[in-house]
């Protein structure tokens, strides 16, 4: 009995997993609503707080854009670092540069959503496109790239990678990020936009005081990017942009702490997302750790091996089919034959987050 229950929930979780593999993650072959020709001015805007060794790195990459007009709105959010003196240097050299500080004695909620309103209502044109200060873009064509979209869509949705170096650390995160990416970005085509990243993201300036800007979460520290996302995608006003040349690369956390810190903070905000978003985002790794788990016990008591590796041939096969195109679009492509792996890890880890954030929210950010 016991084993035919195991397999049940091997068959079932299989099941569910080929529906978001099938439905969900198999990419379409290029974004919606793709124009090469819109050309009107941008607004970049960073938020910045003790970030004076990312912005001597990255902000020239972004100010020597392949693009006719742009500025570049930094926002230093209280920086106690050399921030306000490097921003000021690199205003001399470069005009489009605009700079916002936020005194230290001015009390606002931890995150950036106080930061990146003050830079939204600077910002001269009404299309912003959004990063961080540790993010470097991957192109000169970064900004056309993310905003070619614009001429029939509201928001676009980017990626933003990181760093590739060394280390099973490094390698889960850059999986963990292609989780992530692979989610929203099929939801995203499937009409069923929840989230962005604040490393790569573009909406209009007027979509943002249409909705009140982050006035229904502002005191949420986190939340600018999925639960405001949430707030004002609609089943067509969403692009994506995945082209190699639109994407943003992260300076990488080296250690488990950080990253740890960095995990349990992002996913205070989910017990906030809208239902069917809570609904699809649990079935998935609740599904595929039940996969993992069912299947692993059948080998352990040696059920009918023929059965349990046809079983995982199909599951494998399928992730491997589905996985192929995207992983070499997003650059991961180093991750691809072992990503089955990189699954069953990342899963542990997620889980471990969820339980302690159970019981002990972050408290800082």
């Amino acid at each position: 009995m016991f084993i035919n229950i195991l397999l049940g929930i091997t068959i079932v979780s299989l099941n569910i997993l080929l529906v978001y593999y099938l439905y969900f993650f198999k990419q379409r072959s290029a974004p919606k609503r793709e124009n090469t020709s819109f050309i009107k001015p941008i607004s970049i805007i960073i938020c910045a707080k003790n970030e004076e060794e990312h912005l001597k790195d990255n902000i020239a990459k972004i100010l020597a854009q392949d693009y006719p007009v742009f500025e570049v709105i930094v926002v230093n959010d209280q920086s106690s670092d050399n921030t306000a003196n490097v921003l000021k240097e690199l205003q001399k050299i470069h005009p489009q540069l605009v700079l916002v500080t936020i005194e230290p004695h001015i009390n606002h909620q931890p995150g950036k959503k106080f930061a990146l309103t003050l830079g939204i209502k600077t910002a001269k044109y009404e299309y912003l496109l959004l990063t961080d200060a540790d993010c470097a873009p991957n192109s000169s064509n970064w900004v056309k790239q993310m905003c070619r979209n614009f001429s029939s869509t509201d928001i676009v949705l980017g990626y933003g990678a990181y760093q590739k170096k060394k280390g099973f650390l490094n390698q889960l995160i850059r999986f963990d990020t292609f989780n992530v990416a692979q989610q929203y970005l099929s939801y995203a085509l499937k009409e069923n936009t929840y989230m962005g990243v604040g490393r790569n993201l573009a909406y209009k300036k007027s979509l943002f005081f249409d909705n009140k800007g982050f006035a229904n979460h502002m005191h949420i520290s986190s939340g600018d990017d999925d639960l405001f996302i949430q707030e004002v995608a609609t089943n067509d006003n969403v692009s994506i942009a995945i082209n190699k040349e639109a994407h943003t690369i992260s300076a990488v956390i080296d250690n488990w702490k950080d990253w740890t810190s960095q995990k349990r903070r992002h996913i205070t905000t989910a017990p906030l997302y809208k239902m069917k978003f809570k609904v699809l985002l649990s079935v998935y790794p609740y599904a595929q750790l039940l996969f993992w788990m069912s299947i692993l016990l059948l080998f352990f008591f040696q059920f009918y091996l023929p059965i349990i590796l046809f079983i995982l041939l199909i599951k494998l096969s399928i992730s491997y089919l589905v996985n192929y195109k995207l992983m070499q679009q997003l650059k991961i492509f180093d991750l691809y034959w072992l990503h089955p792996i990189y699954e069953v890890f990342h899963l542990l880890v997620q889980g471990i987050f969820v339980i302690l954030n159970t019981f002990n929210k972050p408290k800082r950010w």
